[in-house]
């Protein structure tokens, strides 16, 4: 996925639209140019269950891995930054929903 040009708030906005009905497991790399997306996007992995991979070698650009998990934590459309309103509890292997202020 490429996030040339674009601050992180846009990045993780896209990335958030884009990984919908991904496949668990499933590894991305982003290309990302904001000075802010070396911190920004580890943050945004933390906080919806994702596995920030790292940055990939790459003498040209900046390049991250990210690998997508089976259960995330719900994130707002327009704010990938705060957990959704309605968001999903995985308790037992059962899921429960909880409304977060």
């Amino acid at each position: 996925m490429t996030g040339i040009g674009l601050l992180c708030v846009t990045l993780l906005m896209r990335l958030r639209k884009e990984i919908d009905g991904t496949e668990p497991g499933t590894v991305v790399h982003v290309i990302a140019t904001d000075p802010a997306d070396p911190l920004d996007l580890p943050a945004w992995c933390y906080k919806t269950g994702h596995d920030y991979l790292g940055p990939v070698p790459d003498h040209d650009r900046d390049v991250y891995a990210l690998r997508f998990t089976a259960k995330p934590t719900g994130t707002r459309p327009h704010a990938p930054w705060h957990q959704s309103l309605n968001t999903r509890i995985w308790q037992g292997g059962v899921s429960k929903q909880r409304r977060i202020c």
